[in-house]
This record gives C-alpha cells, sequence and structure tokens, in this order.
C-alpha cells in the first residue's frame, strides 16, 4: 500500500495540457490538492471547498476575472479556469498575485461539462473515506492517466485508453503531436462517429477483438479536408473472455517486436485497473451508503461519517427522492430486479446532479428512497428554497420517464441536526405519496399541516378509534337510508359555507342542498352556527377514510 494524494494543479496541467489548458497566470505549485471542482454562476454563486479549481464559465472581461480571482482568493480556491484566448493586463496579473489563485485557460472548441467530468476524474473525488491507495504495476490503482502517460513514454507514441464503446477514458501527454483527429477525439471524449463507422467498414473492431496481438491500422483520410492522418496501433484489453476496452497509440509506422510486446504487456495491466476501478465502484457505492444512512441516523459513529463525507460541521439540508408508485409485493424476479437496477441508475443520476450543484454532496439509496445532503451557507436566509429548485431541476431532467417526488426537510445548521432534517424529508415525502396536492417537489414547512394529519390518521389506525358525535350519526344514517349527507356536509364545509357553490360541486339545485343541509342538521345534532362544531365535523371527515364520500 502507498499514498495517493488528491491530483495537484501541477498533475491536472502534466495530464490535459497542452491539450486542454494552459497556465495563463500564478504558479501551479502553490496550492495543496485540489479539493473539488465548482463551476461559477455569478446569480447563484455556490460556496466552493477549499482549494477548489472553479470554472469560470461565460467570465471573459478582464474587469470580472479580477472580481473573480478575488473573491476566490478570499475563499481558498487553488486556480480559476476561464475559455482561452484569455485578456491579462496588468490589473489581471496583480490580481493574481494578491490571491494566490491560478489562472488557466481552457482551449477553444473544449466543452466545460467535460472538463468537469475529466478533472473530477482526475482529482479522485469519488474516493470515500480512504487514505490511501494500493498500486498496480507501480501506478496508483485506478489512475489510467498515470498509466496511459507510462504506456506512452514506452511506444514514444500519443496514447488513449477507450472502452468498449470508443469513449476515451483517459489519454497520455504529446497529444498535440498526433492528427487533428486525436485533438478532436480528446476535446469529445468520443472517437467521432465518422472515423468509427470506417474502422467498421475495414473491420478493424473484428480483428482487434479476435486477436491478441497489435493490430496496425492504415492512415484514414478525412473526407472533410481530405487530410491523412497518422496510423494507429490498437490492442484489445481483455479480462479472460470479456473485452474490456483497447489501447490506442498514434505512431508513424509498425512497432518493433520489443515495442509490440511491451504493449501486450501493458494491456495485462490495464486490465487489472479497469477491473479494480469496476470492483472499487461497487465497494464505494457500498460505502457511501453506509456512511450516507449513519450520518442521517445520527448517534455516535456520525460523526465519523460526516468527516469522511467530507460534511463535519458543515449545515445542511437533506433530501429524500423516490419513485410515486411503487411496484408491489408479487412482482415476478425479472420485474423486481429491473426495478432495482433503476433505482440505482436514478441514485447515481441524483447523486452526480448534487455534485455539479456543490462538489461535497452525497447522496446514497438507502432501502428505497434516495436520501441526499447538500451543504448549505450558514447565513442562506432561503436555504431550503435554493435546495428545492436544485430538486426541481433534477426532475425536469429525468423526470419524464417516471414520475418522482422529493421531499426537502427543514435546514440542519449543525452537523448533528441532520437525523432532524432527514425525518422532515421523510414526512414530505409521505405527503407527496399520499396524493395531497399536484407538487412533485415539496418542503416540510409546506405540508406540515397535511403531514400531522397523516400523523394523526396512523394514531387512529393503530387505537381503531370510529367517528363520533355527529359525523357518526350522519354515517349510519346515510348507510341506513342510502342518503348523501356526508357528501352535502362535505361540500359545504369545503366551501366556507357558499350554497351555489356547494350545490354545483354535488350536483344538485341550491334549493334541495338547503333543504339537505337543514336534515343534516337535524338527523346529526350538528349546529352549524359554532366555530367548534363546524371544526370538528371538518377534522373528522378529513381523518376517516371511509367517512369520504364513494
Amino acid at each position: 500500500m502507498t499514498t495517493h494524494p488528491r491530483a495537484s494543479l501541477r498533475r491536472v496541467l502534466e495530464d490535459l495540457g497542452p491539450t486542454l489548458l494552459d497556465l495563463v497566470r500564478g504558479d501551479p505549485d502553490g496550492a495543496d490538492d485540489i479539493g473539488g471542482v465548482v463551476i461559477h454562476d455569478p446569480h447563484d454563486e455556490p460556496v466552493p471547498p477549499p482549494q477548489a479549481l472553479v470554472l469560470g464559465v461565460a467570465v471573459h472581461d478582464p474587469t470580472e476575472i479580477v472580481r473573480l480571482l478575488d473573491a476566490l482568493g478570499d475563499q481558498g480556491a487553488a486556480g480559476l479556469v476561464v475559455r482561452a484566448p484569455v485578456a491579462t493586463d496588468e490589473k489581471v496579473t496583480e490580481a493574481v498575485r494578491r490571491s494566490g489563485v491560478a489562472l488557466l485557460g481552457l482551449t477553444r472548441g473544449a466543452s466545460w461539462a467535460q472538463l468537469a467530468a475529466m478533472l473530477r476524474s482526475l482529482i479522485a473525488e469519488g474516493d470515500v473515506g480512504k487514505t490511501g491507495r494500493e498500486t498496480l504495476g507501480g501506478v496508483p490503482s485506478g489512475d489510467l492517466f498515470a498509466l496511459a502517460n507510462a504506456i506512452g513514454a514506452l511506444l514514444d507514441a500519443p496514447v488513449t485508453i477507450e472502452d468498449r464503446s470508443s469513449r476515451v477514458l483517459a489519454f497520455s501527454g504529446r497529444q498535440d503531436e498526433a492528427d487533428s483527429s486525436r485533438v478532436e477525439t480528446i476535446l469529445g471524449r468520443q472517437v467521432p462517429a465518422r472515423f468509427t463507422r470506417i474502422l467498421e467498414e475495414r473491420g478493424v473492431f473484428q480483428a482487434l477483438y479476435r486477436s491478441d496481438l497489435p493490430v496496425y491500422v492504415e492512415p484514414l483520410v478525412q473526407r472533410d479536408t481530405g487530410e491523412l492522418s497518422l496510423p494507429r496501433v490498437a490492442l484489445a484489453v481483455r479480462a479472460g473472455d470479456e473485452i474490456l476496452g483497447s489501447i490506442w497509440a498514434a505512431v508513424h509506422g509498425p512497432l518493433s517486436p520489443e515495442r509490440g510486446q511491451a504493449l501486450r504487456d501493458a494491456a495485462k495491466l490495464v486490465a487489472l485497473h479497469l477491473l479494480r476501478l469496476r470492483a472499487g465502484a461497487d465497494v464505494e457505492r457500498r460505502l457511501r451508503v453506509d456512511l450516507v444512512g449513519t450520518a442521517l441516523e445520527g448517534g455516535p459513529g456520525a460523526a465519523e461519517a460526516l468527516g469522511r463525507l467530507g460534511l463535519a460541521e458543515q449545515p445542511g439540508v437533506v433530501l429524500a427522492l423516490a419513485v410515486a408508485d411503487c411496484p408491489d409485493g408479487d412482482q415476478s424476479a425479472a420485474r423486481h430486479a429491473r426495478y432495482v437496477a433503476e433505482r440505482q441508475r436514478l441514485a447515481d443520476a441524483f447523486a452526480m446532479h448534487l455534485t455539479a450543484v456543490h462538489p461535497r454532496s452525497a447522496a446514497a439509496l438507502v432501502g428505497d428512497v434516495v436520501y441526499g445532503i447538500v451543504p448549505v451557507p450558514a447565513d442562506g436566509p432561503d436555504a431550503e428554497e435554493r435546495t428545492a429548485r436544485v430538486a426541481d431541476d433534477f426532475l425536469e431532467r429525468v423526470g419524464e420517464r417516471q414520475e418522482l417526488l422529493v421531499g426537502v426537510g427543514p435546514l440542519a445548521r449543525e452537523s448533528t441536526a441532520l437525523p432532524t432534517s432527514r425525518a422532515g424529508a421523510d414526512r414530505a415525502l409521505r405527503v407527496l405519496r399520499a396524493g395531497r396536492g399536484n407538487r412533485s417537489v415539496a418542503r416540510i414547512a409546506d405540508v406540515l399541516v397535511e403531514s400531522l394529519l397523516l400523523e394523526l390518521t396512523d394514531v387512529i389506525a393503530e387505537r381503531g378509534d370510529p367517528p363520533s358525535g355527529p359525523v357518526a350519526r350522519l354515517i349510519a344514517y346515510d348507510a341506513a337510508h342510502h342518503t348523501c349527507l356526508v357528501d352535502t356536509l362535505r361540500a359545504w364545509l369545503d366551501t366556507f359555507g357558499d350554497v351555489i357553490a356547494a350545490s354545483a360541486a354535488v350536483h344538485v339545485h341550491p334549493n334541495t342542498f338547503r333543504y339537505r343541509l337543514r336534515r343534516l342538521a337535524e338527523v346529526g345534532g350538528l349546529d352549524l352556527t359554532d366555530a367548534d362544531a363546524r371544526f370538528a365535523a371538518m377534522l373528522q371527515l378529513r381523518l376517516w377514510p371511509h367517512a369520504r364520500p364513494s
């Protein structure tokens, strides 16, 4: 076992530059390990973790860059990334020196979303509660970028490691020495479809997956520009009979036997790292579930769990997400397996969404509910409302496939109050599941009365208490005489005594409704002028399901 710190700014520049990033101003060694990746939003500025790398999307003006650098310096950020070319002047240079925040430029044509994904992969934000990482072949376990650099040094060529779908998992340095198609692949983290079609037509993939030897690929002619690309050497990465991915090197000719053997040996090491990443993802998911569950339950282990999640001593809000219609217990095994897999995909998507909002957010599937813990500023007056908007944004993105519900708990100003926030989120979610209202996201403060009514219903069901007083007499009379006095009373109470509106609700003439109103007052012994009597009747009609109209 060897310790493996989180990636530093120097490491980011070595692995992603100059293909993606250039250092414009500042000292890359001035910051410790990067603590997270944050996307800057001038209208809803997040609170970055210490040593964060901030992505300044749409930040161009030098005055705005100076203001942002000063603000990030006060927050202890490590660097600011803006779109190249970066307009720098003396004020920008002085702001970099004053704040201690390095200024980087993102290559034109590169996607911010792809950069964020690569940065988060590179700095290993998913390592939950780990203090060290094991090495495989001298390379930290799962560090595919370091492995790609090592293979590139062995072959003296720029290298990419790709999965079965030709998505780029990692790449080495010196990509600028390759052709334009390789640069396009790196920027998009995906081999362009026009090139994969050509490779399929040539039978390259068939040869690649059938052989355990390197496959030499002749140069491709780009149809749009007529430019001739460099040749490629590719080798499948296998674990037994399973194809895990492939290694691609941009070369100037076939490999020598020695380098071909070195590539084959490297492919075995890549397979170990990919398998370790797959197993580590499952272990990490189980660990995150345990840590999130422990933190939300409270008790002696909560402080340690929050510390390992990076949420110690931080105010936060708990979200509870669930599917509106849960399947019954009589479902088939195949249907249950699909339901479980869909819940896990939903949990992963929710975790990714929350992490984009705040890098220190944590989410996990606990039972049938996906819980999320979102850190918020301690002095934020609208913390719950902002967190509810985050949930709304998530439902807008994924909610079309199935009906999802999200309960939002109260603000926990101290980490020890997270169980209270979790209880509030559960109560709000229960109200939504009960179908009270047409909303999909609710704060407990907004549905507190409905939650109390549901809890009173639980007490009544546990005790077996029947209705009493005037409502009980009206229920018995309706059952014996096939009348609808209970419906009449409900309509009158729901419309605040408006006979015209109440009669329209039950589809009778107003005079008929007035007669029924007098009749129910006589039969039930109900004084409709008494406020307490009206409240008692309304409460009973809300609480007893069998008192509701058919």
